[in-house]
């Protein structure tokens, strides 16, 4: 059974970092009763900045409690959830389980799988640990975001029902995959702008990588044009 271990929201804070004064929701809080939840994210839940955090594609981020042992051990010591900076803390949900288009009941909600993560510098800020968020998509431990199709109210300890998965090959590992590594994979980059429930982010850097690529195999022609 997949459940959510821990519920957890923040607000935003300036951090003094080494790189100067960071706004981040980074740092966000378990708590113990129910939420409600939207299209546009968690209420109580803050992002520090809403161009690369929050919104309809985002509404909520999921990271599998199941990682936390690898990297206590890769890190060297005990970690507190939530120490990836996850709305849900889930388990049962791993990235070669959870496909992009499945939809979750989750207490009164009704959630999609819209994206994998991508962590951003304040993971590593977070953790002390510069390459750390390069070391998360090598390892593709991830996570994932939910959009929100219905609003309701989510708890900790409730369970995510799947209730349809129509793309079950578009996993999330599969997904990171063809991001972070294989990035040459022409066939599976249009397979996947194929899917109607990518979200905009993604789609827009694979619509990039795919107009790039065909700009590179066009024929280059060598001489003047002829008449």
């Amino acid at each position: 059974m997949a459940r959510v271990r821990s519920l957890n929201i923040g607000r935003s804070a300036e951090v003094v970092t080494g790189r100067g004064v960071v706004r981040t929701a980074f740092a966000k809080q378990p708590v113990d009763g129910p939420c409600w939840i939207t299209p546009e994210g968690i209420v109580g839940d803050e992002q520090a900045d809403r161009r690369v955090h929050g919104g309809p594609d985002k509404a909520a981020c999921c990271y599998p409690f199941e990682h936390y042992a690898s990297w206590e051990h890769e890190l060297g010591r005990s970690l507190v959830v939530p120490s990836f900076g996850e709305n849900l803390t889930t388990e049962g949900l791993l990235e070669r389980e959870v496909c992009l288009g499945d939809i979750f009941a989750l207490g009164s909600a009704v959630l999609q799988v819209s994206q994998p993560r991508q962590p951003c510098f304040k993971v590593a800020l977070f953790h002390g640990v510069r390459e750390l968020p390069r070391r998360v998509q090598q390892l593709g431990k991830t996570g994932f975001y939910l959009r929100c199709l219905q609003a309701g109210e989510i708890a900790p300890g409730a369970e995510l029902r799947l209730l349809e998965r129509p793309y079950p090959w578009a996993t999330i590992a599969e997904a990171n995959r063809l991001m972070h590594r294989d990035r040459q994979d022409f066939s599976s980059l249009v397979r996947f702008l194929a899917l109607p429930v990518l979200s905009a982010s993604w789609r827009k850097t694979f619509q990039a990588r795919l107009a790039s690529q065909l700009e590179d195999t066009r024929p280059r022609l060598e001489g003047p044009l002829a008449d």
